[in-house]
């Protein structure tokens, strides 16, 4: 088996979570690491064995490292653009964190660059590999719930809560964001709706600003924070599925709740990430009975993120890996939910026409 050296750009709390899946996958290593932090640098290459000529702060070189056969960004928001257009121009195959970028803007000149080049480009949208998620969505393919009717799904972190005292950070500032929790937390909320039942066709929204300044560490100065702590928003999805979304940072209790249920003409699936290896389904029996199951997880519907962006740099298919389309189509719903709260209407995905949007940068 060929090995796959891996390069990673940005050596933050999650590159630890991505590079801790390495451990338990044949083949594979890191080879080569970058950050702007050359302290950073030092140290990870030094716990990873690598050489020097592999240790990189500018991410351009590191997509240029013979060494590296594919690229990690585990990035702030600001930093995805440049990173997977660099990663096109040098034919690297790339995993990138979510949200696919910034702005829509950015999107659809990424999606552009694509066109007619075959480097594969997978978005993490992690929660595709809950098992439980995983397995409704198997469940509603073969229809074992009826016709899907209807959806509710909704993320709820603490952190931001007043309680926590949290300092302003990267997160909070809209320059490197873009959007605050509905870019954080909202994509991922998309993304399962399109993973499990199908493409959002018009959305009608409420974004708020809860706690309006914060901290600056760096100077103990309050600021101006000027993004989203709270985000609810319907949407419909093709053909006609009318589902509900809410998200905060500001839910006292919530650790990490992701939670999905989806409501069929004979069942209903309820599904979170906190019991990932448990899916709930209520249907009727035989008899007409209703029955409320509690269904554990079969191993075939685990598997680990990073495997499948192994697999993917192999060459393996897998229809239900997420790609550059599906980040380019979650921007543009993002696009959609912001304008909807900004115009105060109900916003048509199909008005967001790339040929209108500029070239970013």
């Amino acid at each position: 088996m060929t090995t796959v050296k891996l390069g990673l750009i940005g050596l933050g709390g999650m590159a630890g979570v991505h590079v801790g899946q390495l451990a338990g996958i044949a083949g594979a290593r890191l080879a080569a690491v970058c950050d702007q932090d050359a302290a950073k640098v030092a140290e990870w290459a030094e716990r990873h064995g690598i050489d020097a000529a592999s240790r990189h702060t500018d991410a351009e070189s590191l997509v240029r490292d013979p060494e590296v056969d594919a690229v990690l960004s585990i990035t702030p928001n600001d930093a995805h653009y440049e990173i997977i257009r660099l990663c096109l121009a040098y034919g690297k195959p790339l995993m990138t964190e979510k949200p696919f970028t910034r702005t829509f803007e950015e999107a659809a000149s990424l999606r552009r660059l694509a066109a007619g080049n075959p480097t594969p480009c997978m978005v993490g949208f992690s929660y595709r590999y809950v098992p439980a998620f995983r397995m409704a969505r198997e469940m509603i393919r073969e229809g074992r719930i009826g016709p899907v009717r209807h959806l509710f799904v909704q993320y709820l972190q603490q952190w931001g809560g007043t309680p926590f005292d949290t300092k302003m950070n990267w997160r909070l500032d809209r320059a490197i964001t873009g959007t605050g929790t509905l870019g954080d937390l909202g994509s991922h909320m998309i993304d399962a709706a399109r993973f499990l039942v199908g493409e959002p066709a018009e959305v009608a929204s409420l974004m708020s600003n809860l706690i309006g300044q914060r901290e600056d560490p760096a100077t103990g100065a309050m600021v101006d924070v000027d993004i989203d702590d709270f985000a609810a928003f319907t949407a419909v999805l093709a053909p006609g599925i009318p589902a509900v979304f809410q998200t905060s940072r500001n839910a006292f209790g919530s650790q990490n709740q992701f939670e999905i249920a989806v409501y069929g003409d004979v069942g209903t699936l309820r599904m979170n990430w906190e019991e990932g290896d448990y899916l709930d389904w209520i249907h009727r029996n035989a008899e007409g009975s209703e029955v409320r199951e509690r269904i554990a997880v079969p191993a075939r519907f685990k598997l680990a993120q990073m495997q499948d962006f192994v697999d993917l740099v192999r060459g393996d298919a897998r229809e239900e890996r997420p790609m550059l389309y599906d980040g380019y189509m979650n921007q543009r719903i993002l696009e959609a939910v912001v304008r909807s709260s900004r115009e105060r209407r109900t916003v048509r995905i199909e008005e967001l026409d790339d040929r209108d949007e500029g070239e970013a940068r």
